[in-house]
């Protein structure tokens, strides 16, 4: 069975956990739910997330991110990252990015002069759209819809020249999915933005994996701590899903909040990253 199928279950499974979290509610009663074993369910959740499901829900849970948060208080998540650079701690970071925005000539002509690679691949998360430059991935997105992901690939680049293939830039991005670090930091992202939306991108690279922090953290490490929801909105403009961390991000009560590609979804990913940076400590 694909990763997309297990991830559309496992995704149902969750979203039944963070409505009845209160209740927590035993392995049987979440497999009823999506209509399987619980033999069955704990088999693919294990193989989905390398863990069994009680281990995974500890990454989750709102307790979780409150804790994090918690140890963060007065030496937050990005001031420990801006001061010490590249963390031994930080999974991601440490392997890519540097992010190389437009030219003002690029930004104004919708990219007439790129020719804009696109494929699509399944990944633990479900589907997504991935389009690149010579220069590097200009954009990502999670679809359950290839015609309206293609739609959204061209109106961030309305003069581009579009090409479906898969490119040697695209495999080395995809093969972040599957935690196969070898090459990740060749990765170099071709970002159409502001220069605000920029800065803030670039600080989501710095959250390292397994970590989370907030919107007022973020403004904070940008030197603007006023500007928390000039920030979310800049997050919310993120073009490169997963390899721009927006999921890290989560609200200061401690909830996770939204996400451009479904709360559920940030909710796996977070949990899925805990685990593996758990796995891989």
């Amino acid at each position: 069975m694909s990763d997309d199928t297990n991830y559309i279950r496992i995704a149902k499974a969750i979203e039944y956990i963070n409505q009845n979290f209160k209740e927590q509610p035993s392995l049987s009663k979440i497999a009823e739910h999506i209509h399987l074993s619980q033999a069955h369910f704990q088999r693919i959740f294990t193989e989905w997330a390398g863990i069994s499901p009680k281990k995974f829900l500890q990454y989750i849970s709102l307790e979780h991110a409150k804790t994090i948060l918690k140890n963060h208080k007065e030496n937050s998540v990005l001031d420990a990252t801006f001061h010490t650079g590249l963390s031994s701690t930080s999974r991601l970071h440490d392997l890519f990015i540097q992010i190389e925005g437009m030219s003002p000539a690029e930004y104004k002509n919708g990219g007439a002069s790129l020719q804009i690679n696109y494929s699509f691949s399944e990944t633990v998360f479900g589907s997504i759209i991935i389009a690149s430059t010579v220069r590097g991935i200009c954009f990502m997105a999670f679809t359950e819809d290839h015609e309206n992901a293609f739609t959204q690939l061209k109106a961030q680049f309305p003069h581009a020249k579009f090409v479906q293939q898969e490119d040697a830039l695209q495999k080395q991005a995809i093969s972040v999915f599957q935690l196969n670090h070898g090459d990740l930091s060749k990765i170099k992202l071709h970002l159409k933005g502001t220069e605000f939306q920029l800065k803030v991108w670039e600080s989501l690279l710095k959250i390292p994996m397994g970590e989370l922090t907030t919107y007022g953290e973020i403004a904070k490490g940008i030197g603007n701590d006023k500007a928390a929801r000039a920030v979310g909105t800049a997050i919310g403009s993120n073009p490169v899903a997963f390899l721009i961390p927006c999921h890290r991000v989560i609200q200061s009560s401690g909830h996770f909040g939204g996400y451009m590609w479904g709360t559920t979804r940030k909710t796996a990913i977070i949990g899925w990253e805990g685990a593996k940076t758990h796995e891989l400590g």
